[in-house]
């Protein structure tokens, strides 16, 4: 078909009225928005609080500066541990933040954080991803006036540090020992006194003895910490903690009135901060769980009757948080029939694979 000029004009008109009430594609809104962004971690901690960082370098490098985000560190605008208040009454309008530290509002937050013997993080990820995991937390997300996306990953956790060993699960009676999340409920079964105590404040309290033991991530974070100068003991398997996954909370209200663009790009920064804070975590422990053997810590494994006793004292606190709370218990059916075919499916691939390297390697 001959394109003429005339047939050709009014189409190139129409495209020059859309072009001038559209971005051009690839290129940012006009919209220009500051944000600030507070932190559960201290600056000091560059795993945890670099994935705030890293956030707010791909937001600006992805909208030329025009979503700018500033991270504060924990105890600058609000304390570590207030984070999720802070972000639902509007005093910012996000922050970087674990949810196990908020089971106390509402007990259902720990299944998007980490439970003790519970998924991994690709277990983790599939329940959410494939499973119900994303559209049951966002009910519980959704009541408080908050929008979460994931922004965070551990990976696989140390038991943690003593000062005494660990034999039998009577060593835990009168054990006042720092954990967050389930892992106090757990521990307080077996007649451990639980604190929670935020990351930065977790030494000297260790250091004076108002604690006897302490969990923190793992042998990277908790060499930067100083833990194994005040505890000789570093335990694993780090049943308490296969995973943990951090979120970055943002209110409802300031993230209904960003530009989609903006939305997608958020989300898309909060996935590569927590695919980046997982692998500087897997590359990071290895070095440092060397160094600190070689400078005295004693590794530790713990005994088979002591994760028995852990495992029945979970199960115990499941059932009873599921009677108490209708919401809880909803998810955690769901939960644990997931959990189930996931364990079945890696004990049959790739933890058997691994053992099997592992020792071969011997």
């Amino acid at each position: 078909m001959r394109v003429t000029r005339r047939k050709l004009a009014p189409a190139a008109a129409s495209f020059a009225a859309l072009a001038a009430t559209s971005p051009a594609f690839g290129q940012p809104t006009s919209e220009n928005v500051k944000w600030r962004l507070t932190s559960s971690f201290p600056k000091s901690l560059d795993t945890l609080f670099g994935a705030a960082q890293t956030i707010v370098r791909i937001v600006g490098e992805m909208t030329d500066g025009k979503f700018a985000l500033q991270a504060f560190g924990a105890g600058e605008i609000v304390p570590g541990l207030q984070v999720l208040d802070a972000v639902a009454n509007a005093t910012v309008e996000c922050g970087h933040t674990y949810t196990g530290y908020y089971i106390g509002k509402n007990p259902s937050f720990i299944f998007d954080g980490s439970l003790p013997f519970g998924f991994t993080p690709r277990q983790h990820q599939a329940w959410v991803m494939f499973g119900d995991g994303r559209k049951l937390m966002d009910e519980v997300y959704d009541s408080f006036g908050v929008v979460a996306l994931p922004a965070g990953q551990t990976g696989g956790q140390m038991f943690g540090w003593f000062r005494k060993e660990l034999k039998t699960p009577a060593d835990f009676v009168g054990l006042k020992i720092r954990t967050a999340g389930f892992g106090g409920k757990v521990f307080a079964k077996l007649g451990a006194v639980p604190q929670q105590i935020a990351g930065g404040e977790i030494y000297p309290a260790l250091e004076r003895g108002t604690i006897d033991a302490c969990e923190w991530v793992g042998p990277y974070d908790d060499e930067k910490l100083g833990f194994n100068k005040v505890a000789k003991y570093y335990y694993t398997p780090g049943v308490m903690e296969l995973e943990a996954t951090n979120h970055l909370m943002i209110n409802k209200a300031a993230w209904n009135a960003l530009p989609p663009r903006y939305q997608a790009i958020l989300r898309y920064a909060c996935n590569y901060s927590a695919t980046e804070m997982m692998a500087s975590y897997d590359a990071k422990n290895a070095k440092a769980i060397a160094r600190l053997v070689a400078a005295g810590t004693q590794l530790s494994v713990l005994p088979e009757e002591v994760i028995k006793a852990l495992r029945g004292a979970l199960e115990t606190v499941l059932d009873e948080e599921a009677v108490q709370n209708e919401q809880f218990k909803r998810i955690l059916a769901n939960w644990r029939q997931f959990r189930a075919e996931q364990h079945r499916w890696f004990s049959i691939a790739d933890t058997r694979a691994e053992l099997a390297v592992y020792r071969s390697e011997r």
